[in-house]
């Protein structure tokens, strides 16, 4: 018996060898028929060797969706491979290539509570644009790459760099900025690490998404040149910096043509002068025809077939749409798929790492975090002298706000204001305002332990008044909620929220207002308080981060994205012009019979934001690129290098403690160019300095923004003659000036 259990072993292990080798021989094989699966050959010899096998079947299969996982409207038989995601486009199995599963991004996955899952919360894409910090952004991108893959995601869907033109659009807080350079930068350095997770990335609305009001038919006007140097330049820099796999096109349209047809931007513009070589895929529902929207550059339909699925084949089959035409759609899918990674790497579902995720969303809020007044240093908080501390409104005893739409994270646990939450443990419902557990009020009693911190709701402004005028501080806690598919009503906080802050500060003198928004505030109430602090919409930490900010342990380094007017009557459009009335069920059904004679004249062509202030002599509340410290720095021995078209020069903190300053570089036109009358950001870097110490920085400036466009010739050039320099710590303070010669 034991000499025949050793030969049933040994037969055993000879029948596993060959089966071994048998199975070897067999991926030899199938290595050899499909020599796309080398990775040593680049994505684009990779998507031409697929191409050249797929049926025009298989290649429209890639052209369009299937469906979503929870919308009715748009359910179809194939929305259960949808992963709980935002869409779901069909692979080739027979050839390797994986399905695209997508999920809406933005500032982290969608929908997790409702399947079961988990997702961080970052700040929102504005506030981490408020770090200006590349790196940042980097870790931001990081986090959300690698938690759509431990949830079975392959695709991104967010990315979101349009220009905040108008500082009341509902999606503001997607968004990164009204500078191209800074924008441009932050988005792409984010999605650049997101996709490096083997993920398809996507850079969206591609462009001009200014405003929710009509967004399915509103026609942003603009001239090409000033499109060019404005919005276009900031997807331009992102697109570079991130090499993404897609670019979603916007709903609106653009000097008449829809986003998603437009032979402009799509062709001209993305595929021809700037060679983008991956697809464009529509907003959902944001296509309107087959042949014109092929033609024009879009690849692919979302979130079904509408256009794109048997009227495409159809247009094939009379000689409407060439088949080069199909093929040029299907080979930028395939070259997005081999370009990210995840044909030779897909997603393994797994656990995410949640402390990995709360760490990087702490330490990114804790740089975005932007003090915008500090009168009498009454921050940070002095435990010393500060004893009693009223804590008012918010909802500060339970939690912070996030930004709605389909950029919403699911709050773990639920919505932290129970009246708020329709959705509960499970999905959030659109339109909800959503808080999550993230207690200001608890986390600053765990950073001051011996100070007495007492809440009051502030529904009772009398109540908070008395409790704030027997404290030795007083912080107001303010929001301002936001979503996709609406736009503000204003910049001011509720009426209500203002006369709050009103009372309390008439009833201390010492009183902070800490600011949850997406977008600018108006401040009535400016002069009336000490302090004030823009947390944004802070992610799910950040109560620990804003805590930090308070008590001292983190010196606020954050500067505006954006400008904060006084008053909406100082932007260059003081109301957003009202939509014509239509019928809902055109919005997602009859696209032909959407309103046409709807428009925005961006008159101010490429003056968006700090520029059209300065163009126009407005002070503002708050410029672009303000924020301030704990502690003071200055600028001195200013050099510019015109051949090198570098500037130097050396900050020093001047104060008593470690900080970051961004040091930023603008420069004007020269006197007679058309656009002499602002500066314009060409460069910035964060240095971190110990207090007393010093830093001497090189920057280069960046051509691309002193170049302006040719609208006749279709081409850039310099104008020549001496260009101001100006640097310093915001858009309005720049004590160092020199000159940069371009002949």
């Amino acid at each position: 018996m034991q000499i025949r259990t050793r030969s049933s072993k040994f037969f055993l292990a000879l029948v596993a060898l060959g089966a071994l080798i048998s199975g070897a021989s067999a991926m030899v094989a199938q290595e050899a028929a499909r020599p796309w699966m080398d990775p040593k050959l680049s994505p684009e010899e990779r998507a031409e060797m697929v191409l050249k096998q797929l049926t025009l079947d298989e290649k429209l299969a890639l052209l369009h969706g299937n469906g979503m996982a929870h919308e009715k409207w748009w359910t179809m038989p194939l929305t259960q491979f949808a992963n709980g995601g935002a869409g779901y486009v069909e692979g080739i199995p027979r050839l390797g290539i994986p399905p695209l599963i997508m999920s809406d991004a933005a500032y982290g996955v969608r929908d997790s509570a409702a399947n079961g899952r988990y997702s961080t919360a970052m700040p929102s894409n504005l506030g981490a644009a408020s770090s200006w910090d590349p790196d940042a952004a980097c870790a931001y991108g990081t986090v959300i790459g690698q938690e759509l893959r431990a949830q079975g995601f392959d695709m991104t869907l967010g990315g979101g760099v349009d220009l905040v033109r108008e500082p009341r659009n509902g999606r503001t807080f997607e968004y990164t900025g009204e500078d191209p350079l800074l924008a441009g930068t932050m988005d792409g350095s984010m999605m650049k690490c997101e996709q490096a997770q083997h993920v398809v990335g996507d850079i969206k609305h591609y462009v001009m998404n200014d405003q929710e009001t009509g967004r399915n038919f509103v026609s942003a006007i603009l001239s090409k040149k000033a499109l060019q140097e404005s919005d276009l330049l900031a997807f331009h820099i992102a697109i570079s910096i991130a090499n993404p796999g897609a670019i979603m096109c916007s709903y609106n349209r653009i000097n008449g043509d829809y986003a998603c047809e437009n032979p402009y931007t799509l062709h001209d513009v993305l595929k021809e002068s700037w060679g983008f070589k991956g697809f464009v895929l529509s907003d959902w529902g944001g296509t309107h025809s087959t042949v014109a929207a092929s033609a024009a550059g879009l690849d692919q339909e979302q979130p079904m077939a509408n256009f794109f699925g048997p009227k495409l084949k159809e247009a094939v089959a009379a000689g409407q749409v060439p088949l080069a035409e199909i093929d040029d759609h299907a080979r930028r899918v395939l070259y997005a798929e081999f370009l990210s990674g995840i044909v030779d790497d897909p997603p393994q579902t797994s656990v995410v790492d949640v402390v990995k995720g709360l760490e990087t969303a702490q330490r990114v809020e804790e740089e975005s975090i932007v003090l915008l007044k500090n009168d009498g240093a009454i921050l940070p908080i002095d435990p010393s002298r500060v004893h009693s501390i009223a804590i008012v409104g918010g909802h500060a005893d339970l939690g912070m706000i996030s930004g709605g739409g389909s950029a919403q994270v699911d709050a773990p646990g639920g919505n932290a204001v129970a009246d708020q939450g329709k959705g509960g443990k499970g999905r959030t419902h659109w339109h909800e305002n959503v808080w999550f557990r993230t207690s200001p009020l608890e986390a600053l009693q765990a950073k001051l332990p011996n100070t007495k911190i007492v809440f009051d709701p502030g529904t009772d402004p009398k109540s908070a008044a008395a409790l704030a005028s027997k404290s030795d501080l007083a912080i107001v806690f303010a929001y301002q909620w936001e979503s996709e598919g609406m736009d503000l009503a204003s910049l001011s906080l509720s009426a209500d929220q203002n006369a709050l802050i009103e009372q309390v500060a008439a009833a201390n003198p010492h009183t902070i207002v800490v600011l949850e928004s997406g977008t600018a505030v108006t401040m009535p109430w400016i002069d009336r308080v000490a302090g004030v602090v823009e947390a944004w919409y802070a992610g799910s930490s950040g109560h620990k981060a804003l805590a930090g900010v308070l008590a001292g342990e983190v010196n606020p380094s954050g500067k505006l994205p954006i400008t904060f007017p006084k008053d909406e009557n100082d932007l260059p459009h003081p109301v957003i012009p009202s939509a014509p009335p239509r019928d809902p069920a055109t919005d997602m059904g009859n696209r032909a019979a959407l309103p046409k004679n709807y428009t925005v004249n961006y008159n101010e062509g490429a003056e968006a934001g700090y520029k059209w202030f300065e163009a126009e002599h407005k002070q503002p509340l708050f410029p672009f690129g303000f924020g301030l410290s704990y502690t003071s720095y200055e600028y001195s021995g200013l050099s510019v290098d015109s051949a090198a078209r570098t500037v130097r020069f050396t900050v020093a903190n001047t104060g008593k403690r470690a900080g970051a300053e961004i040091a930023e570089v603008y420069a004007q036109l020269p006197q007679g160019a058309d656009e002499s009358s602002y500066k314009r950001l060409v460069g910035w870097k964060r240095i971190s300095l110990a207090a007393g110490a010093s830093e001497t920085v090189v920057i280069p400036i960046d051509s691309r923004v002193l170049a302006t466009f040719d609208e006749a010739h279709n081409n850039w050039s310099f104008a020549p003659g001496d260009y101001g320099v100006f640097v310093g710590g915001s858009s309005d303070s720049t004590p160092l000036t020199g000159i940069l010669q371009i002949r």
